[in-house]
């Protein structure tokens, strides 16, 4: 016995149609009109929109940063990604230093033992000695095509570009995509000591210490190397004209060379939000920072004209309002105790948040939510806005990550053979954005009060029911890796 999903209005990257859908199994089997219902279930999508899960790309699930780690994980981030409409995304492992790149690997698939919803993953470079390098084509025997390397957060992260140019030789003969964080970590280290002596510590500064030219010239450097060795690159979260000036000069010369933006960076800016009074700006410190109502503008014309491909969140989420003082008497008397243990002795107690940087700019962890309000926003002020059609938002919010990054046609659309990641979108549906409401970890969120038309009233993964209006169905461990394809297609 299957579904039918009967009298929907199919929407995919390219068309827009009235039509059934049968699902058998885990996948989609007949999709036209008038599919007979006899011994399936019947879901009745009269007058709502059958679309494919959305991907979300860029993620940071449990990810370690100083004295904290961000708070959803593969439990409570599937959980809020499903009730927003993402029914996979691919996380970040980061090579522990000295180790190698299957050390990291290891610790992220304990992490993902509590998945809801499928997952990928890239692989971050933090230690590019030779061996390392060496190593990096067996990562396609883990179903790993990606390797994201850093030009920012130098003294932790940073890669110069002599580790850029031959990771990327190596990643062009393997058939993998180098993916980089593009500002110059450098001049960053620069600016942030010079701000700080001078008793500019507020949240704001933030921004003061990345500006906008070293984000262009980081990814103007990328996408020039890009260009020399051949490799595919993907330019993550930009934000600015700057940037994506030097991306689209690169794309006119012919190089293999996409990028992604984050829905963040069309709707906070620095005057408002970063500035904001009594360390609220500090709910708005990530990397890069986020810009100026001019830059806005330029992110919309660029998904609009096809510059970049994918909206993503980079969703790395910390409490505002953590609490440091219990956490650090804690740790001192537990050193080998972990986040669980902590938060199992008082529903009060948090991991430290955004107050770990309360007098200095600098020690603010980098990240904001938005994992489940991705789809709800960009569907609101993309669609709903007339910004873009329908079809372009399945095509940025699920059908081009899913070909850039070697999971199509299994995943993001909706298609004879594929995987069965539909959600049911009531384009009438009215909600409000609200901390009080949302799935995610943290105790605020960026889009507070939003009114937004049009969400997704039943998800499913692979065509089991996860979410059906407000209840929940997803369980811990069913859901499954995605290993992904080398050779994908530059779009």
């Amino acid at each position: 016995m299957g579904t039918v999903f009967k009298n929907g209005t199919i929407i995919t990257a390219s068309d827009m149609f009235i039509a059934d859908l049968l699902v058998e199994g885990e996948i989609i089997t007949q999709m036209g009109r008038d599919i007979a219902s006899d011994g399936h279930a019947v879901v009745d999508c009269t007058g709502k929109y059958l679309m494919p899960g959305g991907i979300d790309v860029h993620t940071h699930l449990d990810l370690p940063f100083g004295e904290t780690y961000s708070n959803d994980d593969f439990d409570t981030g599937h959980k809020a990604a499903a009730f927003g409409g993402t029914t996979s995304h691919i996380d970040f492992v980061i090579q522990p230093k000295g180790g190698s790149l299957m050390d990291g690997l290891v610790k992220w698939r304990k992490k993902a033992e509590l998945a809801q919803i499928d997952y990928g993953f890239h692989m971050t470079i933090t230690d590019p000695r030779d061996e390392v390098l060496a190593e990096i084509p067996s990562m396609l025997d883990e179903g790993i095509t990606t390797i994201k390397l850093l030009m920012a957060y130098k003294d932790m992260y940073m890669i110069d570009d002599n580790a850029l140019f031959r990771c990327m030789m190596i990643a062009k003969e393997a058939g993998m995509l180098i993916m980089v964080h593009a500002e110059n970590g450098d001049v960053e280290a620069i600016l942030k000591p010079q701000l700080l002596a001078a008793g500019k510590t507020a949240p704001v500064y933030h921004a003061a210490s990345r500006p906008p030219e070293i984000e262009g010239e980081a990814a103007y450097r990328a996408v020039m190397m890009s260009g020399l060795t051949g490799c595919p690159l993907y330019v993550v979260h930009m934000t600015c004209e700057p940037a994506i000036e030097a991306f689209r000069r690169g794309r006119e010369l012919g190089y293999p060379v996409m990028a992604e933006t984050c829905v963040q960076y069309f709707f906070m800016t620095v005057s408002e939000h970063l500035s904001a009074p009594d360390f609220e700006g500090a709910k708005y410190v990530c990397s890069p920072p986020i810009r100026t109502k001019r830059d806005h503008e330029v992110l919309w014309h660029a998904i609009q004209d096809g510059t970049l491909q994918h909206v993503s969140t980079d969703h790395c989420d910390f409490w505002w309002d953590g609490g440091i003082g219990p956490w650090r008497e804690w740790s001192a008397a537990h050193p080998n105790g972990d986040w669980a243990a902590y938060e199992a002795q008082d529903p009060s107690y948090r991991r430290p948040g955004k107050e770990l940087g309360m007098d200095n700019f600098a020690k603010i962890p980098n990240g904001l939510p938005g994992l489940e309000d991705r789809m709800l926003v960009m569907w609101e002020h993309g669609v709903n806005s007339g910004r873009i059609t329908p079809m372009k938002y399945v095509e940025v919010m699920a059908t081009n990550p899913a070909k850039i990054f070697g999971m199509y046609p299994r995943k993001g659309t909706l298609a004879i053979g594929s995987d069965a990641d539909i959600l049911v979108w009531d384009p009438q549906a009215e909600h409000v954005i609200s901390a009080e409401t949302h799935h995610m970890r943290v105790d605020y969120n960026l889009y507070e009060g939003m009114h937004i038309q049009g969400k997704p009233i039943k998800v499913y993964q692979r065509g089991k029911l996860l979410v059906d209006g407000d209840e929940w169905h997803g369980k811990n461990g069913e859901g499954q890796y995605i290993p992904r394809d080398p050779f994908a297609p530059v779009l």
